[in-house]
């Protein structure tokens, strides 16, 4: 599946406007250390995701496809994407949080942890202290870095 990732220098308008449609979290996304990626090919959008590095490891801050797009395999190719612009950036690891997709996470390797296993830099960040509910599910996936 071809298509290009654009990395936004801040969070656009409209990269809001899908994630906060999503009901994904917005409040933090001006802080440092995230990267927004928006995702195209010939037939226009298809989506966001992003990524906040916290050495040794990263977090996914989300992934989004237009529903417009669904079902053609987009979030997984996103995912795919992702994982190896952090495994480029020699990410360990990539953690994240999800109140709707643990399926689709498993499916790509990632494990269900507690809360209590989280790294210290993860666990202080925004995402995972105050932006996600306690009902999230935390998953992690080890990667092989280059």
């Amino acid at each position: 599946m071809a298509f290009n990732a654009v990395e936004l220098p801040v969070p656009a308008p409209d990269l809001i406007a899908v994630l906060e449609a999503a009901g994904l979290p917005t409040d933090d996304l001006h802080e440092a250390g995230r990267r927004f990626y928006r995702f195209e090919d010939e037939a226009g959008l298809i989506g966001y995701g992003a990524l906040e590095q916290l050495s040794p490891d990263a977090l996914i801050r989300s992934i989004v496809v237009i529903d417009s797009r669904r079902g053609g395999g987009h979030g997984s190719a996103i995912l795919s994407w992702l994982e190896t612009e952090a495994a480029g950036r020699k990410a360990a690891g990539l953690y994240l949080l999800t109140t709707s997709a643990t399926a689709f996470f498993q499916r790509h390797g990632y494990t269900a942890l507690p809360r209590s296993a989280a790294p210290p830099a993860i666990a202080a960040s925004r995402q995972f202290s105050t932006l996600c509910p306690a009902s999230a599910t935390f998953m992690f996936k080890e990667l092989r870095t280059r």
